[in-house]
């Protein structure tokens, strides 16, 4: 697990130099453990590759970075983790190649000299890569299926730059971005974030999921960018006829996904919050290690009963038993807003709600705990249906078929069963709602974002359900989890890893007809029936799990109102920038605390996404062009 940074001029570039060691300079938090810079003339252009190392594979210096071949031709600089490295490794020596380290770093780089761009299809695994093969004069940038380990790049006419986070390429540009109107207008619209490539500076992009993008660095007409999707998830639909699934194949499958990201020289915990998702994860690490090694468990819980989790994650401890150690970090209004611009700041964009800010004080606490490696839950949701909004798609694609029988049936399976109808809030459910059925609100958008042609349609659309998952896990709702994810991890060294973005499980799942995966009012169905044998009744088929929550709405109506009013009676960047409507604004958060709770016409997107905006633009306000 790294940070990785690149330059690459056609033109002689005195600053290169300086300029990369900017750009490693402000990534440095991603990887303690070793620095290292590489530079060279290639064909047309200039070349500069720099890494900043966490070691998690071998932690002796011959891990380093960038790592050259023993022909000198071959470089790589690489962030990630190739859970299937020791499979590799003995397919490569069979094949007579010559290993001088234990990491996975040496396998990706003669993975790549042996098999080329074909061995991104073998990985199991997560990364982001620059791989430069001077030989043919060829840069190729990779990134791994889903998108878990990130990669950015800005071109321009003679140079380009890449990094792992956007504040690498900031510190490396002499320059000033623009705003993307359309990105800020989606975040403030439909609270999306991450849904294209296009970030929230004009001209800075990120490297799409399942591709590699290969540079000519010998053709003098320029750098021009040749893509290819190297990975598809399949989208056809299966077993609807009836035919059950194998719940073993897939309790299986989750276990080795389980198994293989325990690989690590370092210490590994598990993120536990109460529900069926991380639960599972931690019964298969405790199959995985046996009964008589240490667990380490982090949790985050809430002071205020209505939210705490402390209950189930307490059971679920006590269940795996053995030398299980659980480690709780509370979380309240005064930390959220206290650390609100530091981790806007470190997530390079706005965020969605305060989850990334309890995940900062959970990576805070991993890092307190020596424990580097932490595996979540991320992906399960999107993979098995398991938000509410999959109820509504499920029910729309039914009635369009014209099931009506069926579709009463799951309606009424759902309502006994009280797992969808108490949760539901229509003031977050509108924005999957089509637009001639959404109620007229108080517009708070500036000059520059009242284009229509900024909207995503976040409804069903017309493939069906899988479809809708498919646009989840690369478009709506994953590449947001796994953005702030990874950036609250990386700003304390740790390391998330992912059980359920295994593409061998996503094979396995993702196409499974909906009703394999809502059935009888539940959600997750078919595996809920997989992990039966590993967990608690209570936990595999618990009914108000809804992920991590706290009282934020209430915050931002009550504890955290002076602050808010403060930031909304003051000069606005964004106003300035014309992204919003300062006097709408306002109206509409005096119209928001009129009302208790969460409920409302107004949600807590509504105030929230503006406020954090504004928060966002004043901390990146030097690197901003107005």
């Amino acid at each position: 697990m790294c940070g990785i940074a690149g330059i690459v001029s056609l033109v002689s570039d005195a600053s290169l130099a300086k300029r990369l060691n900017r750009m490693v300079d402000v990534q440095a938090h991603r990887g303690p453990d070793g620095r290292g810079t590489w530079r060279a003339v290639v064909g047309q252009a200039q070349v500069a590759l720099a890494n900043v190392r966490l070691a998690i594979l071998d932690l002796t210096d011959a891990g380093l970075q960038p790592m050259i071949s023993p022909s000198g031709q071959q470089v790589l600089v690489y962030n990630g983790e190739i859970y299937n490295y020791r499979e590799l490794r003995a397919q490569l020596q069979a094949r007579g190649v010559a290993f001088h380290t234990q990491c996975d770093t040496e396998v990706v780089l003669q993975a790549l000299l042996t098999w080329g761009e074909a061995a991104f299809e073998r990985f199991n695994g997560m990364w982001a890569l620059a791989w430069l093969d001077q030989d043919t004069g060829t840069l190729v940038l990779s990134r791994d299926r889903f998108g878990i380990k990130p990669l950015y790049w800005h071109a321009a006419r003679d140079h380009f730059l890449f990094a792992s986070e956007i504040k690498g390429i900031l510190a490396g540009s002499e320059r000033r971005f623009a705003i993307n109107p359309a990105a800020a207008a989606r975040y403030l619209l439909q609270s999306q974030l991450d849904a294209q490539p296009q970030t929230f500076f004009d001209q800075i992009e990120a490297l799409p999921p399942a591709h590699f993008v290969r540079f000519d660095l010998r053709n003098p007409a320029g750098l021009v960018p040749s893509f290819r999707r190297y990975w598809t998830p399949p989208q056809e639909e299966i077993l609807s006829d009836g035919t059950a699934p194998s719940f073993e194949e897939v309790r299986e499958t989750f276990h080795d996904s389980v198994r293989l990201r325990l690989r690590s020289d370092v210490s590994v915990g598990v993120l536990l919050s109460g529900g069926v998702d991380s639960s599972s994860i931690a019964a298969a690490m405790r199959s995985a290690l046996g009964a008589g090694a240490e667990l380490q468990i982090l949790s985050i819980v809430s002071d205020d009963p209505r939210y705490s989790e402390e209950r189930f994650i307490g059971r679920m401890a006590s269940h795996l038993a053995g030398t299980a150690r659980t480690s709780r970090v509370r979380f309240t209004a005064s930390d959220a807003f206290g650390l609100l611009e530091r981790v806007l700041w470190l997530n390079d964009e706005p965020v969605g709600s305060l989850s990334p800010v309890a995940h900062y004080l959970l990576m805070q606490r991993a890092k307190e705990l020596g424990v580097t490696v932490v595996l979540s839950g991320q992906g399960a949701d999107e993979l098995l249906c398991g938000y509410l909004k999959y109820w509504g798609f499920h029910m729309q694609s039914l009635l369009g078929a014209g099931r009506w029988v069926t579709a009463f049936r799951a309606a009424c399976g759902a309502a006994l069963r009280g797992t969808v109808l108490p949760h539901i809030r229509m003031n977050e459910a509108k924005r999957y709602a089509p637009s001639r059925l959404r109620l007229r609100e108080l517009d708070i958008r500036g000059p520059r974002l009242r284009d229509d042609a900024f909207r995503l349609d976040l409804g069903l659309g017309s493939g069906g359900v899988i479809e809708r998952q498919l646009a989840d896990l690369t478009q709506f709702s994953l590449p947001a989890l796994l953005h702030y994810e990874d950036r609250m991890s990386m700003a304390l060294a740790r390391e998330i890893r992912l059980p359920y973005l295994d593409y061998r499980l996503v094979n396995l799942l993702l196409p499974l007809a909906p009703r394999w995966k809502m059935r009888a009012g539940w959600s997750k169905w078919v595996f809920r029936k997989a992990m039966e044998q590993d967990l608690p009744a209570e936990i595999v088929w618990r009914r108000d799990k809804q992920g991590f929550s706290n009282p934020q709405s209430e915050w931002l109506k009550t504890q955290l109102r002076p602050q808010v009013e403060g930031l909304l009676g003051g000069e606005m960047l964004t106003a300035a920038h014309g992204l919003v409507d300062q006097a709408a604004l306002r109206r509409r958060y005096e119209a928001y605390c009129r009302y208790p709770g969460d409920w409302g016409p107004l949600s807590f997107k509504d105030i929230f996404n503006p406020i954090v905006l504004e928060i966002w633009a004043r901390r990146f306000e030097s690197f901003l062009q107005l």
